[in-house]
């Protein structure tokens, strides 16, 4: 049995797999019109229903569901990277099941095209499915590292406005309605998760509750410490003009040192280049006459 083959009964598995999932999701929908007729509900559009209940479809097979429960470090880095709803969560799954299917399947088609013998496929294939499993998952560690990056940078100008909103005479949660409604030209990604945390106070749960859940999900230092004495505040009262004045100055102190040592870095990656680059040139400049003399020299000996 060549290779074409193999590549065939891989084409036509997928195609099986896709169509149970297709029947599987009409048939879902089929039942849930059903149950909207009966109790005179509203219908949404057709196509972006079918899109987000194929997706959830994916994500809630027993492989989605081995995923999903198996690795909390997803759970953790979707919170981060802001995806809390449903629909991106399924977006994932589909793309974790989906993705070392598609690059086994462009490596079996590679093979095909430059006519290799199956058993020298192995070790592509191996590497592909490795590779297509692993990528949504670094990808999704990038964008949480570079929204919390996002986050750290934005707590010293929450603290200020809010600060600021203290002064005023606003009490903690009539501050935070004020930032999540008038900041965010100022500080978006904050915003957002302060809507979410105040969208669940309205709902009856507490905020300080809230705020250290806030914290927990985040992990981020300085957005943790802000929550600290925001709580403090909420459950014993009081002014915290001091310590927000305290962690303002402690957040700047760190700025500041990871600036100086990104520049003390790059200072020294400078020096390497100017070594790699400038002293090449600069020894063919100075010795460069002295080595041409010496070579006239011997060479006018005979």
């Amino acid at each position: 049995m060549d290779a074409s083959w193999y590549v065939a009964l891989a084409v036509l598995l997928l195609l099986a797999a896709l169509t149970l999932a297709v029947s599987q999701s009409r048939a879902a929908n089929r039942e849930q019109r059903l149950i909207e007729q009966r109790l005179g509900g509203a219908m949404q559009p057709g196509a972006g229903r079918w899109g987000s209940e194929l997706l959830e479809r994916v994500s809630g097979s027993g492989l989605g569901r081995r995923l999903r429960l198996r690795d909390q470090e997803v759970r953790e880095l979707l919170a981060r990277a802001g995806w809390n709803g449903t629909l991106p969560r399924s977006l994932y799954q589909t793309l974790q099941v989906s993705l070392p299917l598609l690059f086994c399947a462009l490596v079996a088609l590679f093979g095909i095209i430059q006519a290799r013998p199956p058993q020298s496929l192995l070790l592509p294939l191996a590497f592909a499915s490795g590779i297509g499993f692993l990528l949504p998952k670094r990808v999704l560690a990038h964008l949480a590292a570079k929204r919390c990056q996002k986050l750290s940078e934005e707590v010293i100008l929450f603290i200020q406005l809010i600060r600021i909103l203290f002064d005023a005479g606003l009490t903690v949660e009539q501050t935070l309605r004020v930032v999540q409604l008038e900041g965010r030209s100022i500080v978006p990604v904050l915003t957002e998760e302060l809507a979410t945390v105040l969208q669940h106070a309205d709902s009856g749960l507490d905020l300080a509750e809230e705020l250290d859940q806030l914290a927990r999900r985040l992990q981020v230092a300085e957005l943790s410490d802000c929550c600290t004495v925001l709580r403090q505040m909420l459950r014993q009262g009081g002014s915290a003009r001091a310590s927000l004045q305290t962690l303002k100055e402690l957040f700047e102190d760190r700025r500041l040192t990871s600036l100086q040592e990104k520049i003390s870095k790059l200072s020294a990656k400078m020096s390497m280049v100017m070594m790699a680059l400038l002293f090449p040139a600069l020894l063919i400049i100075l010795a460069g006459p002295g080595f041409m003399a010496i070579t006239k020299a011997l060479g006018g000996i005979k």
